[in-house]
C-alpha cells in the first residue's frame, strides 16, 4: 500500500511512487553538475581556449589570450567567465520560467523541455575539438540555463510533496540520491579514463574528457524520463482558471515583483542564500581548474577526488538533514558555513603535487556539502507565499545547483590581476563569512509566519 503525506496547504496527499519520481530528477540531472561542471568541463574548455590562444597542448604555463566578440581575455579566466555570464542571463530567464510553471497546468511538460534541451546542447560538446572554444563556450551556456530552469520546476513541486516537519527529510533524500547517481557515473567515467589514458597523450586526455561530458548529457536524457512518468501534475488555482500560461506568467511575475516587498523577511533570507551559495557553486564549479592549473594534479586524482566528495556527500546530506531534525534547520546551515570557511583555509595551504591532502580537503567538502544545500532548499519551501512556488525558486535558482555569478567574477578577475589562483580561492572567504552574518539575521520563524505558513516543530 503506497504511503502518503498530507500537506498543510491541503494540497493532493503526495504518494511513494511520485516522490521516488521526483528524487530521480536528482540522480538525472546531478550527472551535468558532476561529471560536466564538478571535473570535466573547466580544464576542458580552459585547454580548448588555450589551443585558441596558441600555447601548445600540454603546456600548464602559457598563459595566453582569446577574444570572444573582441574582448580579451585571459585562457585562463575563460570559464569562470563564461559561468558568470550564463547566471547573468539566468536572472532574467529563471523568474519568468517559474511564474510559467505556476500557471501551467503541464509542469512536467517544462520540466522535460528544460531537461532535454540541457542533455542536447551537453551531448553537442562532441563537436568542440581543435580551437573551438567559442562553440564550447556557447554550448555550456545554453546547457546551464536549461539545467537551471529544470531546476526551479523540480524545486517547485517540493512544497506539494510533503508537510512542514517533512520536507528538511525529503528534500535531503533527494539531493543525496543525486550525489549518488552523479557519483555513479563519474565512477564509469574514472574506469574508462584509466583504462583508456596513456602518459604523455595529451590529446587522448583531451578526447576522454569530451566522452565524458557526452556522456552526462545522455544520462540526464535517459533517466529523466521515469520522473516525467511518476510525478503527478498539481495545478495551482492559476492555472485552473485557464488563459494563456506564457502570457499570464509574465504578468504575474510582473505583480510578483511589486508585491515581493510585502515579505521582506523571505527576501532577507533569499540575500544571505544568494551570498553564501554563490561560495559554494564557485568552490564546486573551479574545484577541478584550481586542482590541475595551481596544483598541478593529474586528471585522474580530480576523479577520484570528486568522487569521494559525491559518496561522502550522500551520507552527509543524510546526516545532516537528520541533525536539522534534532536542532532544526537554520541552526545546522549555519554550521555548515562555519565548516565552509575552514575548507577555504585549508585549500589556501594545500601543496602542490600532492595527492593525499587535496583527497582529505575533498573529504571535508563531502561532509557539508549536501546537507547545506539540501536544508537551503527545504528552508525556502517554508517561506514561498502559497501558489508562487516556481517563481519565488526562479529567484532562488539564480545561485543554486551549477549556478553562481559574483564568486567565479571575483575569481576570474582576481587570477587575471594577480595570475594566482591561490589569491582568487581565498578571495571567496567573503561570500562564506557575510552569508553567515546575513543568516544569522534572519528570524526565521517570523519569517514562515509573515508568508502565511505553519513553522515545524524545530528551526
Amino acid at each position: 500500500m503506497a504511503e502518503t503525506v498530507t500537506p498543510s496547504r491541503c494540497e493532493p496527499a503526495s504518494t511513494r511512487r511520485e516522490r521516488s519520481g521526483w528524487y530521480l530528477y536528482d540522480w538525472a540531472m546531478s550527472a551535468f553538475s558532476t561529471t560536466v561542471l564538478t571535473v570535466f568541463l573547466g580544464p576542458f574548455l580552459t585547454t580548448v581556449a588555450k589551443q585558441a590562444a596558441g600555447c601548445a597542448l600540454g603546456a600548464p604555463d602559457c598563459t595566453g589570450y582569446v577574444y570572444p566578440l573582441g574582448i580579451k581575455v585571459a585562457a585562463g579566466s575563460y570559464f569562470p567567465y563564461l559561468v558568470s555570464l550564463s547566471v547573468l542571463l539566468t536572472v532574467f530567464v529563471l523568474p519568468v520560467v517559474g511564474a510559467i510553471a505556476d500557471r501551467s497546468a503541464h509542469k512536467k511538460r517544462l520540466l522535460g523541455a528544460a531537461a532535454f534541451t540541457g542533455a542536447a546542447a551537453t551531448v553537442a560538446m562532441v563537436f568542440v575539438t581543435g580551437d573551438r572554444y567559442l562553440l564550447g563556450g556557447a554550448l555550456f551556456v545554453v546547457a546551464n540555463i536549461a539545467f537551471g530552469a529544470g531546476v526551479v520546476v523540480y524545486n517547485s513541486f517540493l512544497p506539494q510533496l510533503g508537510g512542514p516537519d517533512e520536507r528538511d527529510a525529503i528534500s535531503s533524500r533527494g539531493w543525496a540520491l543525486g550525489y549518488l547517481g552523479g557519483g555513479l557515473l563519474l565512477a564509469l567515467n574514472l574506469v574508462v579514463v584509466m583504462m583508456f589514458s596513456r602518459d604523455g597523450d595529451d590529446q587522448r586526455t583531451l578526447d576522454l574528457a569530451r566522452a565524458s561530458i557526452v556522456s552526462a548529457g545522455l544520462w540526464w536524457a535517459a533517466f529523466t524520463l521515469l520522473p516525467l512518468r511518476w510525478l503527478r501534475e498539481h495545478p495551482s488555482a492559476g492555472a485552473l482558471a485557464g488563459g494563456n500560461p506564457v502570457t499570464d506568467g509574465f504578468r504575474q511575475l510582473g505583480r510578483t515583483l511589486r508585491q515581493i516587498r510585502a515579505y521582506p523577511l523571505t527576501l532577507f533570507f533569499l540575500l544571505a542564500f544568494l551570498v553564501y551559495n554563490d561560495g559554494i557553486q564557485t568552490v564546486i564549479a573551479l574545484a577541478s581548474q584550481y586542482g590541475t592549473e595551481e596544483l598541478r594534479l593529474d586528471q585522474g586524482t580530480l576523479i577520484v577526488t570528486i568522487l569521494l566528495v559525491q559518496f561522502l556527500a550522500f551520507g552527509g546530506a543524510l546526516l545532516l538533514g537528520a541533525l536539522a531534525g534534532r536542532i532544526g534547520a537554520w541552526k545546522t546551515i549555519l554550521l555548515s558555513l562555519v565548516l565552509w570557511t575552514g575548507v577555504i583555509l585549508g585549500a589556501f595551504w594545500l601543496p602542490a603535487e600532492a595527492p593525499v591532502p587535496f583527497m582529505v580537503l575533498g573529504a571535508a567538502i563531502g561532509l557539508v556539502l549536501g546537507g547545506s544545500q539540501a536544508l537551503s532548499r527545504s528552508l525556502f519551501s517554508q517561506l514561498i507565499p502559497a501558489g508562487k512556488e516556481g517563481e519565488y525558486y526562479g529567484f532562488y535558482e539564480i545561485s543554486d545547483k551549477g549556478t553562481s555569478w559574483l564568486g567565479p567574477l571575483a575569481f576570474g578577475l582576481v587570477f587575471q590581476l594577480t595570475n594566482s589562483y591561490r589569491v582568487g580561492l581565498v578571495s571567496l572567504l567573503i561570500f562564506f563569512v557575510v552569508g553567515f552574518a546575513l543568516l544569522a539575521a534572519v528570524p526565521v520563524r517570523r519569517a514562515i509566519l509573515a508568508a502565511g505558513n505553519t513553522p515545524p516543530r524545530v528551526l
